[in-house]
């Protein structure tokens, strides 16, 4: 079993804090194999993790969150930016087109950008996956809904930290039945279905300063973008 941090941001992205070597450094100090750094709308740090990740003793899985029409998409093993602003099916089709698995994060959350309020239960069934445990979720409520809509679509199930500051990494990871240490095989074992789900809830007070920071964050990029 490989124990996979399958989401997380960095400073790249605008509510993101710490820059890739801190995610990396967290990530090998949780006792991880393998990170998947997925910046909104954004890719060059993920590929700039992936090509640090073995200096840690890690696994960088490329990858992004994709803001599709329907909210959001995690795009796990492609190396070039999926556009934003595609219909979900578009969203999951261009995935799919350069490589790619399609994972829908939080999807029961409509306050964090997931998908259910805006797309049928059919279309979210076409996922390669769902993330079932997201560390970021006040009341589990969500969670539990999309553990139970997985399980009964026999969509294959992930979790992920959402961590947006280094010390989140690992809080909530995916464990894939794999012996291979490689991006490929990880993915494959994903859509396969051979995953197991370990998470802690993230302290209330932490999220909340993800949050307070990202809003400040998103306030001067806008602001300087006006000077």
């Amino acid at each position: 079993m490989l124990s996979v941090e399958l989401h997380a941001h960095s400073a790249l992205s605008y509510d993101g804090r710490d820059p890739v070597d801190a995610l990396l450094e967290r990530a090998r100090d949780a006792s991880l194999d393998a990170l998947a750094v997925t910046d909104h709308d954004e890719i060059d740090a993920s590929l700039e993790a992936v090509e640090k990740a073995p200096e840690y003793g890690l696994i960088g899985i490329p990858g992004m969150e994709v803001t599709s029409a329907a909210g959001h998409v995690l795009a796990l093993g492609v190396t070039e930016a999926v556009p934003k602003g595609l219909s979900f099916q578009e969203t999951l089709d261009r995935i799919h087109d350069v490589g790619g698995i399609a994972v829908v994060p939080h999807p029961f959350q409509e306050s964090r950008s997931g998908v259910i309020d805006n797309i049928s239960r059919a279309e979210l069934a076409r996922a390669d996956a769902i993330e079932v445990y997201n560390s970021r979720l006040l009341t589990g409520r969500s969670n539990r809904q999309a553990r139970r809509f997985a399980r009964e679509h026999g969509i294959p199930m992930t979790a992920g930290s959402d961590a947006h500051i280094a010390e989140m990494v690992g809080r909530a990871v995916t464990n894939v039945e794999t012996d291979e240490r490689t991006v490929e095989a990880i993915l494959q074992a994903i859509v396969e279905g051979r995953t197991s789900i370990e998470g802690r809830r993230t302290p209330w007070w932490i999220s909340f300063r993800q949050a307070a920071g990202g809003a400040k964050r998103r306030i001067r990029n806008r602001l300087s973008g006006l000077f």
